[in-house]
């Protein structure tokens, strides 16, 4: 986590049977959106990260947890203190997924 700074830009890190193993930092609230195709797995190494949801209550991820985001479910990942992720989803998963905004990344970084 040390090589980067950036918020809500996920680094490569390495592949694994067709997966991405990303980390990124977190801060703030990030957009809605969902993976049409994907499931997301956001593992938390450091900090409180609450998953927002439209259609079921508010999951709140401390240091150590994880929690598998499944294909086709909208989310709003929010972070009020720096936290530190590690990522797993499949290559094909869209940063955003189909939605546009600022935050989006369309090219991510190998560290």
């Amino acid at each position: 986590f040390s090589l980067f700074h950036e918020h809500w830009t996920p680094k490569l890190v390495g592949e694994l049977n067709g997966q991405y193993v990303k980390l990124a930092k977190v801060q703030g609230r990030f957009v809605w959106h969902d993976h049409e195709s994907e499931d997301e797995l956001f593992l938390v190494v450091k900090g409180t990260l609450h998953l927002h949801f439209r259609d079921r209550p508010t999951v709140t991820l401390q240091e150590g947890e994880l929690y598998i985001v499944p294909k086709g479910v909208e989310h709003c990942p929010e972070a009020p203190e720096e936290v530190h992720l590690l990522l797993l989803e499949p290559k094909s998963t869209a940063h955003t997924g189909d939605v546009q905004s600022e935050l989006t990344v369309t090219e991510q970084e190998w560290i």
